[in-house]
């Protein structure tokens, strides 16, 4: 199975809440990603997330991914689960069926983030048609 890997850089923007609302519950962000190394991209997305006084939290996301994957060019969609059990993390990251685009068209596959010195950095592990 194909791998690209490389760092990113992220900005998370926090939402206003919807007019009218109370509720602090649920959190509202945009997502701003630029993905560098073997994917060359820019990421747009909307995430959701809920946590609690004991370290335990839960967010979804989905990221519109544009540019370039190993020199093919397109887009895909991704969604993000990630749960925090007090401070245990669970992540996962898929690309949506069939959302990709163009020379990315078919693709499957997942994503994983590592975070070092507050560094990003992604490992994504893909497959395409081969009748490109």
């Amino acid at each position: 199975m194909p791998q690209a890997k490389g760092p990113f850089d992220v900005k998370i923007v926090p939402q206003p809440p919807d007019a009218g609302s109370q509720d602090t519950t649920v959190s509202r962000m945009s997502l701003d990603k630029q993905y560098h190394g073997d994917l060359e991209a820019t990421g747009k997305g909307q995430m959701l997330a809920a946590g609690s006084p004991n370290s335990s939290g839960v967010y979804v996301a989905i990221e519109h991914v544009t540019g370039n994957l190993h020199g093919r060019k397109g887009s895909f969609v991704i969604h993000h689960t990630g749960i925090m059990t007090r401070l245990q993390p669970q992540l996962t990251i898929t690309v949506v069926p069939d959302s990709g685009t163009d020379e990315l068209a078919g693709i499957s596959g997942s994503l994983s983030i590592e975070i070092v010195d507050k560094k990003h950095f992604y490992s994504f592990d893909y497959t395409l048609p081969e009748n490109f």
